[in-house]
């Protein structure tokens, strides 16, 4: 079955000023020069328009040219050709009257770290001249609507990741703009915060009738908003409501249930290693995938690559068709203009799924944690933590920000001692011999942690170095990385200018030059795309078949679904340690219906908090 066409319609420039939209751009392009010579088209001749009181989300891989036209709209760029419309009347980036009625929050908002949550607020309301009585009032809204009032006078260095987020927000709406620009707000932010951010957008929207323009990595943020506008490298690949794209994958999505023995993650790698899938993800326990109707030979791949799951159809998503109308633009981008794909992704040995799962609980743990705690002063960041991890097991740990993930990650790396406890990894007293475990792991940081004044190759060189490889093995290693991340036509481009996406993958590919036994992940997808963190998760599953153990933390509740088991913790304290199909069927009793492991984490969190209130 063929792809249908992708649905787009262009904003109708030439109303009058009674003109549905509020902002309106046509064939906005803008390209840039890299320090090779080099030009990239960061968007071609892009069109879209945004209606009074409504929410429009900017969605794409990485590089599509979201924050490009967020920085064009909110006039810190200027566009090559193309014109803006805003309230009817045009709008160019010097125009300091309307730019006033356009707030913008970045990815990198700039708070003061060392100033009060009050202070800040201060700092943004004399930018915009917002005095008086009028202040005052302003604080009251938007303190009450972000839930914190009871954190005026705390430091913003001193607020977790998601109350960060809510500060920058309100500090942006100090002086109410007409308009609100977000560029990726919930990147790195709980499921709990995350909902409580979502909550403050659709107030603004519903309540105030403020326009607001969002981009987004995650997909069922995107369902929220009231129209979509799809990018791929610089272009528009479709337009309009979730419902009307969502309605183009109708048909072709399935649910299969893996027998036992078999990992949804490794029945999700098989299937995108064939022609013809559009998209495979684990979901609650199971693997939701679609493809377009094949030729019978094509039918007898799948069918193999499912080990012998049970299959029953399943309604389309959003997610679904957007994944399709990517890889149906690759296609016809290979065909008619022979340009580059999307990035492939190498094919997962065949392997013995049952025997990997058996050398899981076999001989000593790979890591054991045992009664250990961490104290900065009187703050207790982790308390009393135990748990082990198998060979070849994915191990995940999630909570809240400020849940002590990156603390207990970074003890077990050896980068943090650890005040009371025993903790070893691969054998070795961590809090005795750091340097000796230090030699058998690889660590990807939370916040990308190279060199961004040096190439893509140039970090892989100095990183091999430092790991202690030299000659042919050395060649042989950065050689397999870089075919193995497709990092071909990134090798000459600085790092600090490469896509997140393309960061995380030079990241995973410095982690394991030296081929670690243990891998540890710190939120590794925030901020990825569907296509990165599909690759993403394609390799671990090709690393633990091959017995690596990996430890990942996430704040997206369906990387869970990829783990063998997961850690729940929030304070330092643990509260659940189990299988994502126990941990969701717990949840569910509770719920009184069929949860996810968004429903289960944040039940289980409020739960707890809960009861430490009514203590």
């Amino acid at each position: 079955m063929e792809c249908p066409q992708p649905y787009v319609s262009s904003p109708p420039m030439s109303e009058d000023k009674n003109s549905p939209y509020l902002l309106a751009g046509e064939k906005i392009t803008k390209s840039f020069k890299l320090k090779n010579g080099r030009t990239v088209s960061a968007l071609d001749s892009v069109s879209f328009g945004v209606r009074e009181g409504r929410i429009t989300a900017l969605v794409g891989p990485d590089g599509a040219g979201k924050s490009t036209l967020l920085r064009i709209i909110a006039g810190l760029l200027r566009p090559e050709s193309g014109a803006l419309v805003f309230a009817g009347e045009p709008y160019a980036s010097s125009d300091e009257e309307l730019s006033e009625n356009i707030g913008f929050m970045p990815q990198k908002f700039g708070l003061y770290e060392d100033l009060t949550v009050q202070e800040n607020m201060d700092l943004y309301a004399d930018l915009h001249g917002v005095m008086g009585f009028e202040r005052e009032d302003r604080y009251k809204e938007l303190l009450a609507m972000s839930a914190l009032e009871p954190f005026r006078a705390r430091l913003a260095g001193k607020l977790s990741g998601g109350m960060k987020q809510k500060l920058g927000l309100i500090c942006t709406l100090v002086s109410p703009p007409k308009l609100l620009l977000l560029d990726e707000p919930t990147v790195g932010v709980d499921p709990l915060s995350r909902r409580e951010l979502w909550q403050i957008i659709e107030q603004l929207s519903g309540t105030s009738g403020m326009s607001v323009i969002i981009s987004t990595s995650y997909m069922d943020e995107a369902a929220k908003c009231d129209e979509i506008v799809l990018l791929f490298e610089g272009k528009t690949l479709a337009r309009g409501a979730p419902e009307e794209i969502t309605v183009l994958s109708s048909g072709m999505g399935y649910l299969a249930s893996p027998p036992p023995g078999y990992p949804p993650r490794v029945v999700q790698a098989r299937l995108l290693d064939v022609s013809g899938i559009i998209d495979a993800v684990p979901q609650g326990g199971a693997v939701r995938y679609a493809y377009e109707r094949a030729a019978p030979e094509r039918e007898q791949e799948i069918k193999n690559a499912l080990c012998g799951a049970s299959v029953r159809g399943a309604p389309a998503t959003l997610e679904d068709s957007f994944m399709m109308l990517l890889h149906s633009h690759a296609k016809n981008s290979r065909e008619n203009e022979n340009d580059v794909p999307l990035p492939a992704e190498k094919s997962i040995p065949e392997s013995n799924t049952n025997s990997n799962s058996s050398h899981k609980n076999e001989g000593e743990p790979v890591i054991q944690m045992e009664h250990v705690s961490r104290f900065f002063g009187d703050f207790i960041a982790v308390n009393d933590v135990s748990f082990s991890v198998q060979k070849g097991e994915v191990f995940g740990l999630l909570g809240p920000n400020g849940a002590g993930k990156t603390t207990t990650f970074r003890m077990l790396c050896g980068l943090l001692p650890a005040s009371r406890g025993v903790l070893r990894v691969a054998g070795v007293d961590v809090r005795r011999a750091r340097e000796d475990a230090r030699r058998h792991l690889g660590y990807v940081a939370q916040k990308f942690s190279l060199y961004g004044q040096l190439s893509v190759r140039e970090n892989l060189e100095f990183f091999a170095g430092a790991y202690g490889l030299r000659g042919k093995i050395k060649n042989r290693r950065i050689g397999e990385m870089i075919a193995d991340f497709s990092l071909e036509r990134h090798l000459d481009i600085n790092a600090e200018n490469l896509p997140g996406g393309w960061k995380q993958r030079l990241s995973m590919a410095v982690g394991l030059l030296h081929e670690p036994a243990i891998l540890f992940l710190d939120e590794p997808t925030s901020g990825a795309d569907p296509i990165a963190r599909r690759g993403f998760w394609k390799r671990i599953t090709k690393l633990a078949e091959q017995g690596v153990t990996i430890v990942v933390t996430t704040h997206f509740m369906e990387e869970a679904e990829y783990c063998d088991r997961v850690l729940i913790q929030d304070n330092g304290v643990m509260l659940a340690l189990d299988t994502p199909f126990v941990i969701r069927a717990e949840a569910g009793r509770e719920l009184g219906r069929e949860a996810t492991m968004e429903d289960a984490f944040i039940n289980i969190v409020e739960r707890k908090r809960s009861r430490d209130n009514f203590a």
